[in-house]
Order: C-alpha cells, then sequence, then structure tokens
C-alpha cells in the first residue's frame, strides 16, 4: 500500500477543505476536529510505512521513503496534531478557525513532504509549502503589535533564507546537471575540488541555519517565538525546527560524505559545524540566563539544544573526511536523531505549559511563575519535568540523547566539543532550576487554584510520559534511531 501517498493525500484534501466549511453554515468548530482526525490518519499511515513500508520512491524518485523520513514525519505530525489540538482553547475567533487550522494542515504537509524528499526542487518546494503558511501564522494575533511584528521579522529573514537556498540549488544543478541529490552527491564525487561546491555548501549550511536557529542565524527567534500566538510558537520550536535538520542531513551531511570543504586541514565541513555546535549552545544558554520572560528563556533553551544537535554532525563530517571514527560517526548521528525527537517532546512539553500559563494568568513573565505548583499543579509538574529532561538528569529522556552525543566525541580529535558541551549542560541547570525553584519554593502573588483544561492535560500526560517512559526504556528509540543513522548515505 501507498502509505506515504495516502498521508499526503489526507493532509492536503482536509488543507483544501477546511475553509470551505465557513460556506455551508456557521461550522468553524468543525474545521478543527477534521484537522485533527486528519493529522491522525496521517501518523497512522507514516507509522505503517515505517512498520511494514520502506524503500518505494515516488513521483520519479522525487521521494523517497526510508528510515530517515519515517522518524522525522512522525515527529513532525505529532507535534502538529498536539498543536491542533491545543489550539481548540486558544484558537482565534470563530470565523477565522478554518483558515487557522488550514494553514497549519498545509505546513504539517510540506514538512512531511520535506522529511523525503530526494531532489533539490522537491525539497525546495516542500521548504515553501512548509515555511508560507508560518509567516501567517506568526502574525494571526492580529490585534497584538508584537504578533505583526514577528510575522514581519520572520517573513523577511525567511524570504532571504528561502533566496539563499534557491541560489545554492542554482549553483549546485549548474555544476552538476542534475537536482536529484543522489546524482548530486555521484556527481561531485567524480569531480576535482571546485571552489563553487564549498560556496554553495556553505550556502546551504546558512539557509538551512535559519530553520535550524543556530548561531549567527538565529536572531528572529525569541522576537517571533514571544510574538506569534503560543500555538504557533510551540509549532516553531518542535516541528519546523526539526524540518531545517532534516534539509541539512539530505543535502549539507549527503555532500560531505564524498567532499571536503577545502584542500586544508583546518577549514573543513567538520570544523565549521563543530564552531558552530559550541557557539550556539553557549549563546544560548548565555542568554537564557538572562531573560525575564518564559517565552525567550525557552527560545534561546531552544536554539542551545540545537547547538547540541550539531556535534553529532560535526563527527559525521569528520568521520567523512578522514575515513577515521566510523563507528562514533554513527553513534553520533544517532544521538542526533534520538535528541531532536527527545527536544520535539521536552520541548514541546515546556511550550504548551507556557502556552496554558500565558492562557490562564494572562502572563508570561517569570513573576508569574512564583508559586505556580500550587495554582496549576499539572502544568507547574509538566514544566518540571521537562526541564529536567532538557538538562540532561537521568532517567529522564534527554539524558540519554546528550550523553550519545557526547560519547561519540569524546575519544575523537573534536574532544573539546564534548567538553564546550558537558559545561554547557552543567551551565544550563541554573536556569532550569532557578524556575522550578519559582514555581515550587517561592511565594507567588496568589494561592488560588485555576483551571487546567481537559485536552492540555491530556497532552501533558501524554509527554509527560513519554519522557519518563524512554528515559526509563530508552533501547527502542535508540534502536529506531540508530537505524535511520545507518540508512542515511548507503
Amino acid at each position: 500500500m501507498e502509505y506515504i501517498l495516502a498521508a499526503v493525500i489526507a493532509l492536503g484534501a482536509a488543507a483544501l477543505g477546511t475553509p470551505l466549511l465557513q460556506t455551508v453554515g456557521r461550522r468553524f468548530r468543525a474545521g478543527a476536529y477534521a484537522s485533527i482526525a486528519a493529522l491522525g490518519v496521517a501518523i497512522v499511515m507514516v507509522a505503517a510505512n515505517t512498520a511494514y513500508g520502506g524503500g518505494v520512491s515516488y513521483f520519479g524518485h522525487l521521494l523517497v521513503s526510508d528510515a530517515l523520513g519515517d522518524l522525522f514525519a512522525l515527529v513532525v505530525l505529532s507535534v502538529s496534531l498536539a498543536v491542533a489540538v491545543v489550539s481548540l482553547y486558544s484558537s482565534p475567533s470563530a470565523p477565522n478557525i478554518p483558515s487557522y487550522y488550514s494553514l497549519l494542515l498545509f505546513s504539517a504537509l510540506g514538512m512531511l513532504l520535506l522529511s523525503y524528499s530526494a531532489d533539490l526542487l522537491m525539497l525546495f518546494v516542500a521548504w515553501e509549502l512548509m515555511s508560507l503558511p508560518t509567516y501567517v501564522l506568526a502574525g494571526f494575533d492580529k490585534k497584538r503589535v508584537e504578533s505583526n511584528e514577528a510575522a514581519a521579522k520572520y517573513a523577511i529573514l525567511g524570504a532571504l533564507s528561502s533566496a539563499i537556498i534557491l541560489y545554492a540549488m542554482s549553483l549546485t544543478y549548474g555544476m552538476t546537471g542534475t537536482t536529484q541529490i543522489s546524482g548530486v552527491v555521484a556527481r561531485i564525487a567524480s569531480e576535482p575540488f571546485n571552489p563553487l561546491v564549498s560556496v554553495a555548501i556553505l550556502l546551504f549550511i546558512v539557509g538551512f541555519g535559519f530553520k535550524m536557529s543556530i548561531v549567527p542565524f538565529h536572531m528572529w527567534v525569541p522576537d517571533a517565538y514571544e510574538g506569534s500566538p503560543p500555538a504557533v510558537a510551540t509549532l516553531f520550536a518542535t516541528a519546523t525546527k526539526k524540518a531545517g535538520f532534516v534539509a541539512a542531513i539530505r543535502v549539507v551531511l549527503a555532500v560531505a560524505t564524498v567532499y571536503a570543504l577545502a584542500p586544508n586541514s583546518v577549514f573543513t565541513l567538520a570544523n565549521v559545524l563543530a564552531v558552530l555546535a559550541v557557539v550556539t549552545m553557549t549563546l544560548g544558554n548565555v542568554a537564557a540566563l538572562t531573560q525575564k520572560s518564559m517565552t525567550r528563556l525557552l527560545a534561546y533553551s531552544s536554539i542551545a539544544q540545537a547547538g547540541y544537535i550539531l556535534v553529532g554532525f560535526a563527527i559525521f563530517a569528520y568521520s567523512q573526511q578522514t575515513g577515521l571514527y566510523a563507528y562514533n560517526a554513527v553513534l553520533g548521528m544517532t544521538g542526533a536523531l534520538f535528541h531532536i525527537v527527545n527536544h520535539a517532546i521536552m520541548k514541546g512539553a515546556a511550550f504548551l505549559a507556557a502556552m496554558l500559563v500565558l492562557i490562564q494568568l494572562k502572563r508570561s513573565d517569570l513573576d508569574i511563575y512564583n508559586g505556580l505548583a500550587k495554582r496549576m499543579p499539572i502544568t507547574a509538574f509538566t514544566l518540571a519535568v521537562a526541564f529536567l529532561a532538557l538538562a540532561g538528569i537521568p532517567p529522564l529522556s534527554g539524558f540519554w540523547s546528550k550523553l550519545i552525543l557526547f560519547l561519540s566525541v569524546i575519544n575523537t580529535p573534536l574532544a573539546w566539543v564534548a567538553v564546550a558541551a558537558i559545561l554547557n549542560s552543567a551551565f544550563s541547570l541554573g536556569y532550569y532550576f532557578w524556575v522550578i525553584k519559582r514555581m515550587y519554593l517561592d511565594q507567588g502573588e496568589s494561592t488560588e487554584r485555576v483551571n487546567e483544561p481537559s485536552g492540555f492535560v491530556v497532552v501533558f500526560a501524554v509527554l509527560v510520559g513519554l519522557i519518563i517512559g524512554i528515559g526509563l526504556f530508552p533501547q527502542g528509540f535508540i534502536a529506531f534511531a540508530h537505524a535511520a543513522a545507518t540508512s542515511l548515505f548507503p
């Protein structure tokens, strides 16, 4: 069965059909439920493909079903489903609900196609299908100046990153004569060193780095997250961010298997990625410590987490460059993919908890979290578990993925990256424990209990269960990430 095509059809049909509900009466909420159902069907289809499919290409090899695509598709669709569910409690005014969910579905469809893209043009079309709706979603709260500002900044910088990616693709096509990623890799491998290839790779890093929110391409993140509707900020941090990583894996790391960035041993792709990893995690953690707003704190924390993921990319590139440390390369990519899954769960729980606080208490500054455990105990517990997992405290899920990442480089020439990552993880405990201390030990402005809607409680239970469950029984998830890592570039 064509499971991926079924998922594409389900999302596409729902995205196109949801706005039509406005023409057949005031069935605004029906669009939300139809969108949730479509996302559920898509997840089931991708899960079925993971179990029974694989190795199938579609549309003339524009899309290829593989373990890497399955992993990312399950992550981004699950996040989209969680966002769709909680948006029932914070969605815009009734007439705008169908449009909101239609945009969410189009973005989810773009991320699904991006996960399986095997062609540069298909990748770019999927990238734009994912990105364009998010520019509108960022400014969906039209009456807030911050929302309009977030949309404007996000759209301008997003258009710039898309232009950079498209220019890199044009250079690549001009040098190789093909847009098939496998064909590009084969052509580059057969050619002598070409500086234009290096330029194209660096442009791809810049373009994809925007979505991955790596330093110095991260400046849009705090403002966009803070100004966007809370559910949309969750989508940015835990889904579209992952799309940037899968695009970088499909293109940048694919080329890294056959090509050195420069004919010297200093300016190499491995060193570039290693420096970006250290700078990204350091700046993200230092900036997070100084924030007074929970949304901005989570934004900078998300930037720091991107730095940890790049550690796996760096050791993979180093192994391909030197022909050494093949085991470390597989271990590093396994850790990176595992941390991508964990980050989606951990950061999703944190953002959704912050979203509920903002909805119920109308504030996002850290002072409102004083004594939160007495007012919103389930929300406070969810946020505490998410923060402990993000900090890498055992036996929660984040501990295992960080451990694998650090072990992958500790006995290699990139050991200095492991040292920097360990120090950053220790440093991040400062602001994570600071918030937990506020919630459980500090006296709040009020002790009156606040309602925690059942929809949020269900989502919190699932996410916390995953954080704890993966931490206690990580073997299956590590095996899934390992299968995706070993199938990257056969």
